[in-house]
């Protein structure tokens, strides 16, 4: 297992590389990790806006990539950005998040210590995807169902269900299911 800290997110990264750090640079991070320790048979696990770089990274990996798992995160369709795919909600926490810089998205409060200001261009930046993501033997989406009042993915989950090729599973807890529910998202992870 791998955890990668993608660009503009990482605790010495300075203002420039947050400002300039973008949906494309973070695909580029997982393929860069995946050239470095010559990965060929990946899974791919993003979580919320993750599944937009997930999708990015699988879209461009030439067929090194089994399966993607969208933990409660967006799966984008070509053109689309996370700005696009979300909710009236978040497109205000993303607006009135990086009001103080007008470059970075700082977190909500409380949660994680270790979370850090996020890229905005990496919210407003399009995918491009060539469909070879679509190709990609095993997919997956968990949708979270513990705070419907607010998620941006219900309609996801009704596209996603109607569509064969991909497994959709149901957890109910809120947004942070690998928090809340730590063993549950562990088995859908390992359920091989």
């Amino acid at each position: 297992m791998h955890a990668l800290t993608l660009t503009g997110l990482r605790p010495d990264d300075d203002d420039a590389t947050v400002a300039t750090a973008g949906l494309d640079t973070h695909a580029d991070d997982v393929l860069r990790h995946l050239d470095r320790h010559h990965i060929t048979d990946a899974t791919l696990v993003g979580h919320s806006y993750a599944g937009m770089v997930i999708s990015a990274a699988a879209d461009r990996a030439g067929g090194r990539i089994s399966r993607t798992v969208h933990l409660d995160a967006y799966v984008p369709r070509d053109g689309e950005s996370c700005w696009s795919s979300t909710n009236d909600h978040f497109r205000d926490v993303f607006a009135t998040g990086a009001a103080a810089t007008g470059f970075s998205v700082r977190p909500p409060a409380g949660g994680d210590p270790r979370r850090r200001p996020h890229p905005l261009a990496s919210f407003l930046q399009t995918v491009r995807l060539t469909g070879a993501v679509d190709r990609v033997p095993r997919r997956e989406f968990v949708y979270c169902s513990g705070w419907e009042d607010r998620t941006p993915f219900g309609p996801l989950r009704t596209r996603l269900r109607a569509d064969p090729a991909w497994r959709v599973h149901d957890l109910p807890t809120g947004h942070d299911a690998m928090h809340e529910a730590p063993e549950a998202v562990a088995a859908i992870l390992l359920d091989e």
